[in-house]
């Protein structure tokens, strides 16, 4: 799917904008901040420790009480909703948006052609956002990994970026 013009604001009455936030982040703020500009109303889905480990393959190290106060606190964000099962469809069934907003490391993969599929049965969009390549949860937990073991060099830029595919 295509992004829509820039110069068109709001084009969408409800919006979804999921993700783990976990380590909350500049990269999460500007997702936010960006998704909102698109919407009349943003719903931020915070998944559940649970999904969080399924996905990523380990549980967030906030734990998701905190992480969805903090998500409900930012300014761009209308709701939040806790995210419990894999499929985005399923989710859409519950909150009824008109889009869903990702990063753009979703464009092009399994993952983000899938997203766009499912989604086009139901009329929903896809839209991406730059992702930020500078900060991510992923590269903020391997630098915490690496302080609380001395010696360890921190993964490259590489192969964190395939990871988060």
């Amino acid at each position: 799917m295509t992004d829509p013009e820039p110069s068109a604001r709001r084009p969408y009455r409800v919006g979804y904008a999921p993700g783990a936030y976990d380590l909350f982040h500049i990269g999460h703020l500007n997702i936010l901040r960006h998704a909102r500009s698109r919407c009349d109303y943003l719903v931020a889905g915070v998944v559940s420790d649970e999904m969080a480990e399924l996905a990523k393959g380990q549980r967030p190290m906030i734990p998701l009480v905190e992480r969805l106060e903090i998500v409900r606190s930012v300014k761009y964000v209308d709701a939040a909703f806790v995210e419990t099962v894999p499929d985005k469809v399923e989710t859409w069934k519950q909150v009824r948006f008109d889009v869903i907003f990702k990063g753009d490391d979703w464009r092009g993969t399994p993952k983000g052609e899938k997203l766009e599929r499912d989604f086009a049965a139901h009329g929903v969009d896809v839209v991406y956002f730059p992702y930020t390549v500078h900060t991510s949860s992923t590269q903020l937990r391997r630098a915490l990994d690496a302080l609380a073991r001395p010696g360890q060099p921190p993964l490259p830029e590489q192969q964190l970026t395939a990871e988060r595919r």
